[in-house]
């Protein structure tokens, strides 16, 4: 089967200047491993439309948009402590968030799809930036196939290191939505413990650093099932950052390339259409490699 990969040249403009980790190498080389000749799949490459006034403000304060644009307009700047921006950045976020819905869409249409695209986004929350995050992709991505595509539910299943505070916080009090989210702990933003339940909606996996992958692998497994056990989502979304590799910056989980395929497989076996978003990561040659490993068992 094609994967569809949803991109944009502003995912590579935007930068939060030198020396930080959230750069352009990573989108750089994880679309150079996808366009490699050797690679053992067929891609079909779309260029993002930009998510559009009604698609982010169901899930953003319009008032933040605003202030977002306003920034990146004048030349860039700090947002907080981590989190800074350039005259290219809202660029890339609305379109990045496009990305994301065109992704599900494809997905929906019996094309299985990756959003190729930074910043990311799951620190994101309705009205503030954070953790190098601006918008937040997969929850726009997620309220346009309930809002617009007839979707009753959707499952969104974080993989990254540091836990989708964004996410969670935007979904929490939803219960069309079911937000699971494996995460170092304690790491950075400090939230994500198994107590925080939303409206029963969410299932936190928080889990410290050094144990076996094969641990993690589990863990992250189990409590999809139980997400999904009797409530059968529409859509599966993957907020698919690649903090968890083993000797990662930030971090330290212990996956390999390979586990993320073996994710993917095992979801792919519910019978529901999958889309999945490029979140955080920042060693960018393993980021390329698990990026490839997971859109093979995707595709």
């Amino acid at each position: 089967m094609t994967v569809s990969v949803f991109w944009h040249p502003s995912s590579i403009k935007h930068s939060a200047g030198p020396g930080h980790p959230e750069s352009p190498t990573r989108i750089e080389a994880v679309l150079a491993e996808l366009r490699a000749p050797d690679i053992p799949f067929d891609i079909a490459w779309h260029e993002a439309e930009p998510a559009d006034h009604d698609m982010l403000t169901a899930v953003h304060a319009a008032s933040y948009l605003t202030r977002l644009r306003d920034v990146t307009a004048q030349g860039g700047g700090r947002l907080d402590e981590d989190t800074v921006v350039n005259g290219h950045s809202f660029e890339a976020a609305v379109h990045g968030a496009g990305a994301a819905v065109g992704a599900a869409a494809s997905a929906l249409s019996g094309s299985p799809a990756f959003a190729a695209v930074r910043p990311p986004g799951h620190h994101a929350t309705g009205d503030t930036a954070m953790g190098f995050c601006l918008i937040n992709n997969v929850v726009v991505a997620a309220r346009w196939a309930l809002d617009h595509a007839g979707l009753e539910r959707v499952l969104i299943v974080d993989w990254d290191v540091h836990h989708g505070n964004g996410t969670q916080a935007l979904v929490e009090s939803d219960a069309r939505v079911r937000y699971v989210s494996l995460h170092q702990w304690p790491l950075y933003p400090g939230t994500g413990s198994e107590a925080e339940r939303g409206v029963g909606n969410i299932f936190n996996v928080p889990r410290p650093a050094g144990l076996p992958r094969t641990t993690y692998l589990a863990d992250l497994n189990d409590a999809v099932s139980a997400a999904s056990a009797v409530w059968e989502p529409g859509l599966v979304l993957v907020s698919a950052g690649f903090g968890a590799l083993a000797g990662a910056p930030l971090a330290g989980f212990t996956l390999e390339p390979e586990d993320y395929a073996r994710w993917v497989s095992a979801w792919r076996g519910m019978g529901v259409p999958m889309a999945t978003v490029l979140e955080g990561g920042y060693d960018p040659a393993r980021v390329a490699k698990a990026a490839v490993a997971h859109l093979g068992a995707l595709a």
